[in-house]
């Protein structure tokens, strides 16, 4: 007797989808495929109207598994990325990256913590926090506007400060994210919390998390390539060590209090110094970019599903907030903080406006929201979810044209 197994048609449809998000672009208009809109798009329009279904999978209910899924696509994403860098000792060429982090970011989440209050008249911890989920740029959705390869070699400027941004840039959210969780608890801004937020949550666990990322890369590298010399792990060719890789600087750094984004980012990084030539390096980033790929089109597909139940509580002045800074305010402190560095013109404005938004926002949301009671925690998931969505849209459509243009070729350099 043939039986209907609901289980069934849900991998059927999630099959469906991601080949649909991947074909579809290939299809309409022969470029390479802007994935991660499609994957919300076909995620809503697959399961979003099933009764039920937005309800059930909704982050607000459930910020757990949504808090580990993102978690795991933003650590893997991070230290592929750092495998991807050939080329550390040029400090001009990190000028933008600094500047990015050091002025763009920390005018983003003020700039975003000052709409939350005037526009969505949240308290300061709400207006603090949807500052810190929304700033940093993506790691995991900007494969079209990152350096190619590793071993590719030819890194252009606005790939490599897009790329670098993007791999520091999620850990170094963090203390704003532990800063608002702070103030929600004590109700006000005191000296006291003050000072702790800085030693511990700035000082301590970046320190943490740049030393652990440091020391474990090179013993990673060490153990594929040297020990022993005869018989290297590298000579395997089993890709299925990056993955191993990325949890011990993760895990560890995280057990030690520190930011395990910044560690898998600086193990990435590296890993990459030894043997820099080895054609391993390649077979580490394809086999961490598969896993990053795939986890990440489940997990979209799901935020696709539980779109219809977040954007619920969309109100005009949410949706304004996501507007303004995506078409107004990243482009603009972007722009301000590059000023002085190599990159001017078109190259400029291409790399302050592609700070594509995504799985990290997902990720910090469901933190806070797994280890506090929030505030209108359904209207900042609404927030979230509209301005990813939007950032999808808009960036993941136009990007890969603006760097080509921006770079003088089609292909990642």
């Amino acid at each position: 007797m043939f039986e209907f197994a609901g289980y069934h048609a849900l991998l059927a449809a999630l099959g469906v989808a991601i080949i649909l998000a991947y074909w579809l672009p290939r299809f309409l208009s022969g470029r390479e495929p802007a994935a991660s809109a499609l994957l919300i798009g076909i995620g809503a329009l697959l399961f979003g109207w099933v009764p039920g279904v937005s309800e059930a999978i909704n982050p607000v209910a459930l910020p757990k598994p949504w808090e580990i899924a993102s978690e795991l696509c933003v650590t893997i994403g991070l230290f592929g990325v750092g495998l991807r860098i050939d080329h550390l000792v040029d400090r001009k060429r990190w000028a933008p990256t600094v500047r990015l982090l050091a002025v763009a970011m920390p005018l983003t989440i003020l700039g975003v913590a000052v709409l939350g209050a005037q526009l969505g008249g949240m308290t300061l911890a709400g207006a603090l926090l949807l500052g810190a989920v929304l700033a940093p740029t993506d790691p995991v959705l900007a494969g079209d506007v990152q350096v190619g390869p590793p071993t590719e070699g030819g890194e252009h400027p606005v790939r490599f400060a897009l790329t670098t941004e993007a791999g520091l840039n999620d850990g170094l959210a963090f203390p704003f994210v532990h800063l608002a969780l702070a103030v929600a608890a004590a109700g006000a801004v005191t000296a006291g919390l003050a000072g702790e937020w800085l030693w511990r949550d700035v000082g301590y666990r970046i320190v943490v998390g740049a030393v652990c990322g440091v020391g474990i890369g090179w013993l990673l590298g060490k153990v594929l390539f040297e020990f022993p010399r005869e018989h290297c792990l590298a000579k395997t060719q089993s890709g299925v060590f990056a993955l191993a890789g990325v949890l011990v600087a993760y895990g560890a750094t995280e057990l030690l209090e520190g930011y395990g984004f910044i560690a898998a980012f600086v193990s990435g990084v590296t890993l990459r110094r030894a043997e820099s030539d080895h054609e391993f390096h390649v077979r580490l980033h394809d086999f961490s970019e598969t896993i990053e790929h795939a986890l990440t089109a489940i997990l979209l597909i799901a935020f696709g599903a539980a779109m219809p139940a977040m954007l619920a509580s969309l109100d005009i002045w949410g949706a304004a907030i996501g507007l303004i800074l995506v078409f107004a305010l990243r482009p603009l402190v972007g722009w301000l903080s590059l000023k002085g560095t190599l990159l001017t013109g078109r190259r400029r404005l291409v790399v302050a406006a592609y700070g594509v938004r995504g799985v990290g926002s997902i990720y910090y949301l469901a933190y806070a929201g797994s280890h506090m009671e929030l505030t209108n925690e359904a209207g900042l998931w609404a927030i979230v979810a509209f301005t990813v969505l939007l950032s999808t849209v808009v960036h993941g459509f136009t990007a890969s044209l603006a760097v080509e243009k921006a770079t003088g070729s089609a292909e990642p350099s």
